[in-house]
């Protein structure tokens, strides 16, 4: 069964396994979690199981290789070199390998994973057509048919349209999951018709078990993967792939030069030649970074106010003392600190400059670690 390959989310998971028990199976779910919460594969288990219930074991490898014949998905795509009118059917071998190796991966990792990462993914009003054309079809196998529909956040407002009425009035026996990231960016159409199925992020916990009992890490790298990863499995992964040693070097050479350059204005040109160097990586790996940035300035907080046994993380520089950096950050400059953080990672995972991105972050920061402590 899926179920059993998830990671964590056992409440969500007790839960949905009793409404399909209890037949109380509703025609139109939104499965929403933040990125890496397993929300797909949630969708996918609870698939599985409406399809199959518990002893079929022709329908569970079916389902688990993506093969049912009453089985759809929908998710966002743009034009290809093999396709260039594309709708989602005709991209079912990429999407089959992409969940196989990437369940937790997000739409950026799906259009690398479709060669086409410099473009915007969408779910178009020629795909909305496919979906109603699908679902007027009578299920093959006597049961349910079900339409995974992920990222649909990213459709546009006339495939949105197109879909409303099959929504909320579909055919017998036909039942829509909606698996997105961001409610908030949904038409409230669309999500008035939906029962809502919210999805935490993963426990630390729940992470730090994973890794060491699936990947073999030990105790203390797993600890302190997860603490990083902030209950997101994607982030988990991506960090086991890059030394945390590159990230600590850029951190502390980023914090030293923003602090230098409020009084030496010369040092700024070191802080654009790190924002440019920065903005050469990824986007997934400046994501990344600046998750990590955010949780070392929180552990700064925690050395701040004397948490010393909440404090985990070990800054892998020379030179770098916990004590003298964590004065510079308290309560006065915290929260908005990690703002700017997190409005600099949304403005690159929407395709911004990340030069001016990351400059800007770094001419806020160089006032923001001189702002004083409230007494």
């Amino acid at each position: 069964m899926l179920w059993d390959n998830i990671v964590g989310q056992t409440e969500i998971k007790t839960k949905l396994k009793q409404s399909i028990k209890d037949g109380r199976i509703s025609h139109a779910q939104l499965f929403a979690g933040p990125e890496g919460s397993g929300a797909l594969a949630l969708a996918m288990a609870y698939a599985q199981q409406v399809l199959c219930g518990e002893t079929e074991n022709n329908c569970h490898i079916k389902v688990n290789n993506l093969q049912h014949p009453d089985l759809h998905f929908s998710f966002p795509f743009s034009a290809t070199d093999s396709v260039k009118k594309p709708i989602a059917k005709l991209l079912m071998n990429q999407w089959r390998s992409f969940v196989q190796e990437n369940i937790y991966g997000n739409v950026n990792d799906w259009m690398k994973h479709l060669g086409i990462e410099k473009k915007q993914g969408a779910i178009n009003v020629d795909e909305a057509d496919e979906i109603v054309k699908t679902l007027a079809l009578n299920s093959y196998e006597g049961g349910y048919k079900i339409m995974i529909i992920w990222m649909p956040e990213l459709m546009n407002t006339a495939a949105a349209n197109k879909l409303l009425k099959i929504i909320e009035e579909p055919p017998q026996k036909t039942l829509f999951l909606l698996v997105c990231e961001r409610e908030d960016l949904l038409l409230p159409t669309i999500t008035s018709r939906c029962q809502l199925v919210k999805i935490p992020k993963i426990e630390n916990q729940e992470i730090e078990n994973f890794l060491i009992q699936k990947e073999n890490f030990g105790q203390e790298k797993a600890k302190h993967l997860a603490f990083l990863s902030n209950g997101n499995l994607r982030d988990a992964f991506a960090l086991m792939q890059n030394s945390n040693k590159v990230f600590d070097s850029y951190f502390v050479t980023w914090v030293r030069k923003a602090f230098m350059a409020a009084k030496t204005p010369v040092v700024l040109k070191d802080l654009i030649d790190w924002s440019n160097e920065i903005s050469t990586w990824s986007r997934d790996e400046q994501k990344n970074f600046l998750n990590y940035c955010s949780e070392i300035f929180r552990q700064a907080l925690l050395k701040t106010y004397q948490a010393h046994e909440l404090v985990n993380v070990q800054i892998q520089v020379e030179g770098f003392k916990w004590e003298g950096f964590a004065q510079f950050i308290h309560g006065a400059n915290i929260e908005e600190i990690l703002e700017e953080i997190n409005e600099a990672s949304y403005h690159i995972e929407r395709n911004g400059n990340a030069k001016f991105i990351l400059l800007d972050l770094s001419i806020k920061l160089t006032r923001l670690l001189h702002r004083k402590a409230t007494a």
